[in-house]
This record gives structure tokens, sequence and C-alpha cells, in this order.
């Protein structure tokens, strides 16, 4: 079952707890946001599912090449996804520090607001970026490419559910996986939170490598990117990075500043 197919399965479920969200907490939606995400996450599951045709050759072809013969059993489901939560959390990680990967992570970060909805707010440049590539170990090793993106999937519809303020603090829960507290300091861009808590399930990882930040009650969340977007065009929202990537790749005089400007951490329009 490919990674949309899931998703897609798993969609009334989504919808029920937006439809919750917005009954009850009115206040935390914004229309024409929530629009945008949603073409954005119709363009973004357009885009993959494509994608997913062309590079399913290359993950068998790369399958075939693995160091493993790794039977599917409830262990090595378990191994599959511990393994592929960790390299989520380097996916992540580099999303928001190579400015390559970022101008397509921006656009899950454009938005000033949060609630379920947030989550559907997808780049549609994912494939093109490379987000795949941090999989392909996974199949290398052994792990037949349907099982990696089934398990990719189940780590992505999990991570729909921590985009919401109205859940607090979930107890002993907190130490161990990513919840709506951890997420909202991720989405937020006050001082202390920004590149902090790049967990997709587990936050174990965080806390492994020094990139963990506890959200504290006393500060409200300040959501969105460093230089806001002043649109709801899902054109827009897609591209502007890359325009303003590109033209400083343009400005660029030399090698190392031309690298450093695709490959570097991320700088802002604005």
């Amino acid at each position: 079952m490919s990674v949309e197919l899931i998703l897609l399965a798993l969609s009334p479920i989504f919808l029920l707890c937006i439809g919750y969200e917005f009954i009850k907490h009115r206040a935390l939606y914004d229309i024409k946001d929530s629009m945008a995400n949603t073409a954005l996450a119709l363009i973004h599951q357009g885009a993959d599912a494509l994608s997913l045709l062309a590079l399913m050759p290359l993950f068998y072809w790369l399958f075939e090449l693995r160091l493993f013969e790794i039977e599917l059993t409830p262990l090595t489901i378990v191994g599959a996804f511990l393994l592929q939560d960790f390299l989520y959390y380097w996916f992540h990680r580099a999303s928001h520090h190579v400015h390559w990967l970022w101008a397509a992570h921006v656009v899950h970060h454009s938005s000033r607001i949060m609630n379920f909805s947030t989550a559907f707010r997808q780049s549609v440049m994912y494939p093109v970026v490379g987000m795949w590539m941090f999989w392909t170990p996974m199949m290398l090793l052994g792990f037949e490419p349907k099982v990696v993106l089934m398990v990719v999937a189940c780590n992505l519809a999990f991570q729909f559910f921590v985009h919401t303020e109205i859940i607090k603090k979930l107890g002993w829960i907190e130490y161990v996986f990513n919840t709506p507290s951890h997420h909202r300091v991720h989405h937020a861009i006050n001082p202390g939170y920004i590149d902090r808590n790049f967990a997709g399930v587990l936050i174990i990882w965080d806390k492994m490598f020094g990139t963990f930040v506890e959200e504290d009650s006393n500060k409200v969340c300040k959501y969105g990117i460093i230089g806001q977007i002043e649109s709801n065009n899902p054109i827009k929202i897609n591209f502007h990075q890359w325009r303003h990537m590109l033209s400083t790749v343009r400005a660029a005089k030399g090698t190392k500043a031309t690298l450093r400007a695709l490959f570097g951490y991320p700088t802002s329009s604005n």
C-alpha cells in the first residue's frame, strides 16, 4: 500500500478532527488559511504519487543491492519503524539547516496559525529536493520499498495529531513521544524555540542530539517564519523561497558563495 493510499484511508479521521476543532475552537481557524492548506495538500499528494511512480524502479534496484535478507516479522517492523523515525529526525533537522531542503520545507512552516489543518500544508517540491533519499538506506539495508513507504506513511499520519493548540501536556507521554506541546515549540519563532524539536514520532532523538526544548507554559507561541509570507496563494507559498534562493545564487560571486547560497543555512527574503 502506497503512502498516498494509507493517508487517504485515514483522511476521514483527519477530517473529523479538523471538524471538531473548527466547531469547538473557531478562533484557531482562518478560512483562507485553511483553504490554502487544503490546496497545498492536494497538489503535494499529486506530486508525490507521480514521483513514486518514477522512483519505484530505483527503489527496487537499490533493494537488489541489499546487505541483508530481512524477513517481515513484528520485530523487524518495529525495527523499520525506529530506523525510519531516526532517519526522519535527520531529514527534518537538515531541512532547517540546508537552504535547498528548506526551500521545500518552509511551506509547512509558513502559516501563522497552528491547527490540525496546518498538517496538510506541504510542499510540491519535496520530491525535487530529495526527501526520498533519506529512506534509501533502509532499502539498501534490506527493507522492501513497500515496507519502507508504509512506515513513512504511518510516521506522517502520526504527525497530523501534533498540529494543534487544544491538547496541552500529556504526562509521561511527553518524555518519549512527539506531542502537540513539543511540536508547538517546533513551529514557533520565539527566541529559543527556532530549530528545535525535530521529532517525527519519538522525541528521544531530540533529547539524544541536543535539539530538545520544552514548551514554556508562560510563553505564547508565535507561529510562522522569519520573513512572513503575506499570501494565501498556494503557488506563491510553494515557490517564494525558491525565488529568493535563486536570486541569492545569481548574486553570489564564486563557487563557494554559490554553494553557500544553495546548501548553507537558509536566509530570508525579508
